[in-house]
């Protein structure tokens, strides 16, 4: 006696969920992305071979520009306010005097002492504000920093 096969029922899913759930997310992260600002001033980068990452957070970047001038910038919002005032909320990084630089090392070390200070000069920099940077470094007590440069493509 042979068997009767029942017909095989087929199955439907509804992707109209996953659908939603899909467009939530890309709604999400499109809205939650922060973009990196553009930088108040333009540097071009010295070439190395390290490869060595800088921190992410609690940074105090000293920037040289191709004419001299320094910029200190610090990544807390509210630490620049406390530095800069007002305009701290809007501006990245200022342009500061050397004779400023020192007071402002320290003021900005003593709201956080977790700051890691990174200095980042243009290729084209004179040496003389390099070293006048590197010297207030010294005289402050902040002996370790990072110098930014351009990863050599091989």
């Amino acid at each position: 006696m042979p068997k009767i096969k029942k017909g095989r029922v087929g199955i439907k899913l509804d992707m109209t969920p996953m659908v939603d759930v899909a467009f939530l997310l890309l709604t999400f992260f499109m809205l939650t992305t922060q973009f990196k600002p553009p930088e108040d001033v333009t540097v071009e980068l010295p070439s190395s071979h390290s490869a060595f990452k800088l921190p992410e957070s609690d940074v105090m970047i000293i920037t040289i520009s191709k004419e001299g001038r320094i910029y200190l910038g610090l990544d807390a919002q509210s630490l620049r306010m406390k530095l800069f005032g007002e305009e701290g909320r809007r501006k990245l990084s200022f342009e500061v005097k050397k004779e400023e630089l020192a007071n402002l090392l320290i003021q900005a070390r003593i709201s956080n002492p977790r700051l890691r200070t990174v200095v980042k000069g243009d290729r084209g920099a004179p040496y003389g504000p390099v070293e006048d940077v590197m010297n207030i470094l010294q005289k402050t007590n902040i002996t370790r920093f990072n110098l930014v440069t351009d990863l050599e493509r091989a």
